[in-house]
């Protein structure tokens, strides 16, 4: 499943062990505390992932992590 996959990616990239308690609403800036480079390295990796491309334009107007699953599952 998609959010799954985003999940792995965005841990890892942020070196975070739980996960259990994130949900698709949760906020990567806000509440996991990324910062800009961060985003920018967990949107490259999700590319990377499903083979997609996300504009910038398109990557800034991610509000959560369910904005982001939403997106890739329209471009498969």
């Amino acid at each position: 499943m998609v959010f799954e996959k985003v999940l792995k990616i965005i841990g890892e990239q942020l070196g975070l062990d739980n996960l259990e308690e994130v949900t698709p609403k949760t906020s990567l800036v806000e509440d996991l505390e990324a910062d800009s480079l961060d985003a920018v390295e967990i949107i490259m990796a999700i590319e990377d992932e499903f083979g997609v491309e996300i504009p910038d334009e398109q990557a800034e107007n991610f509000k959560n992590i369910g904005d982001i699953v939403k997106y890739i599952e329209q471009k498969k």
